[in-house]
């Protein structure tokens, strides 16, 4: 985004449906209403306490957009950060209370149920904690080389049969997470009346499953895949 961006497009939080569903919040209504608004950006602040954008544009500098939620905001030209090149990147710092947003586990069910079925892909910075076998000469070896230790070697060691022990080795990688195909493009005997279920739930935040299904393909002029759902009660 550019500078002008940024002002325009998170300078006020009648952007976005966050307003109408904070109003209803106060009112009494459930969080989980949050799908019957067009809740953007702003549903940011439900968990982080402040939001830093930085952003480049290919027409523009790079700059940070900043802000507590307070009605106020504040844009500067990022010349320490780094650079971006181009494209924008969000960092929240969560509130005390809403530190399992942090978990590994908590933001996978939230892709799933949120964000599975859309286009753009997105990545999560995964551990992975794998064991594996090693000898004690061969552990003992790796320990002397990072010490800078130097040790004669003993023949009469080396004949001895060498013992196994495990050990944990931890990595990390970039895990694509939203790699489902879309419901809706599957073969409907694919399909299971639990997936349909969990779909049409997360799609409607309805707590209670739907009364029938359908799931068809036209083809012709125009050629599309579709699924309608009918609901128990009446909306």
């Amino acid at each position: 985004m550019t500078k002008a961006d940024l002002v325009n497009n998170l300078g006020t939080i009648a952007r976005s449906g966050t307003k109408e569903f904070m109003e209803a919040l106060q009112a009494g209504a459930d969080v989980s209403m949050i799908g019957q608004f067009g809740v953007g950006f702003y549903s940011a602040y439900l968990v982080a306490e402040k939001v830093i954008v930085t952003t480049k544009h290919n027409d523009d500098d790079q700059y940070v957009w900043e802000s507590q939620a307070g009605g106020s905001f504040t844009v500067t030209l990022d010349v320490g950060g780094e650079p971006l090149g181009r494209g924008t990147k969000i960092t929240l710092f969560l509130k005390e209370d809403q530190l399992e947003y942090l978990e590994e586990r908590r933001i996978k069910d939230l892709v799933k149920k949120h964000s599975e079925f859309i286009s753009y892909p997105i990545y999560l910075w995964t551990e992975k904690t794998t064991v594996k076998e090693v000898s004690d000469d061969e552990d003992e070896e790796t320990r002397k080389e990072e010490e800078g230790d130097v040790e004669d070697v003993d023949e009469n060691k080396e004949k001895e049969k060498k013992s196994k022990k495990k050990v944990k080795e931890v990595t990390h990688e970039w895990q694509l997470i939203n790699k489902q195909k879309p419901i809706w493009l599957r073969k409907p005997e694919e399909i299971t009346k639990e997936e349909y279920a969990s779909f049409y739930k997360s799609l409607t935040n309805d707590w209670e499953e739907h009364l029938a299904v359908k799931h068809f393909s036209v083809e012709g002029q125009l050629e599309f895949k579709a699924i309608l759902f009918v609901p128990k009660s009446p909306v």
